[in-house]
């Protein structure tokens, strides 16, 4: 079987033939759950799934693969600009390689500040013992400043080692805001762009949410 998380659900399909293609398994997905063809993405292994005409072995899709269906909205039409004296705002600057580095920085801070706490909270309130050994990686990449983050409160109460044990909210709302990163960093990629180190650093971002993701699942999973 192969699983598709959407929302707060977890959906369960029989594994695809090897030779068939992502298209046909987002048709059956926006059959099975009604929703626009075009309204939501599918990530597996923290990337993005795109390329509809690919078989599934692309991805590695195989037994007991887990996909996440982000979105699910119908897409909002293009607003017709009304007609306005005022002077048009000046045209955004295209990314620079430099720009899109400290944006996945400034992810990764995001990330580090105000998900890990959480995280880190929930698993040690799942498994007290485990508190050491299911730390966040001290081998993160470091900010351009050359300090290590440090770690602010957590923005949203988590229940601590001690107290009751965390929720299926709890679990599903920390699921939902990982896997946003993990869209904000595709979102960054510009295909075709000769950028190494932006490349580079991306993928050593991607990598480090789906740590995360994967620490937060497997320790719910374990509960």
């Amino acid at each position: 079987m192969i699983h598709v998380k959407w929302d707060r659900e977890t959906l369960h399909f029989p594994v695809p033939p090897p030779e068939t293609k992502l298209g046909k398994l987002r048709a059956d997905l926006a059959e099975y759950t009604h929703l626009p063809l075009g309204s939501f993405k599918l990530i597996h292994a923290g990337a993005v799934m795109k390329d509809d005409s690919a078989p599934l072995t692309a991805y590695k899709i195989r037994e007991n693969s887990t996909i996440a269906l982000i979105g699910g909205h119908s897409l909002p039409s293009a607003p017709t600009p009304a007609p306005s004296s005022r002077p048009q705002p000046k045209v955004k600057e295209p990314p620079t390689e430099q720009s899109t580095i400290t944006a996945i920085r400034t992810e990764l801070d995001r990330l580090r500040t105000t998900l890990i706490p959480d995280v880190d909270a929930l698993v040690n309130a799942l498994a007290p013992s485990a508190a050491t050994t299911l730390s966040s990686p001290t081998s993160a990449p470091t900010p351009a400043s050359g300090s290590a983050p440090t770690h602010s409160s957590p923005s949203h109460p988590t229940p601590a080692s001690g107290s009751s044990k965390p929720t299926s909210s709890d679990h599903t709302r920390l699921s939902e805001l990982l896997l946003q990163s993990l869209l904000r960093l595709d979102a960054m990629h510009l295909a075709g762009s000769d950028w190494p180190e932006a490349r580079a650093e991306r993928k050593a971002a991607v990598r480090e949410v789906q740590g995360v993701l994967d620490r937060l699942d497997g320790a719910w999973s374990a509960r």
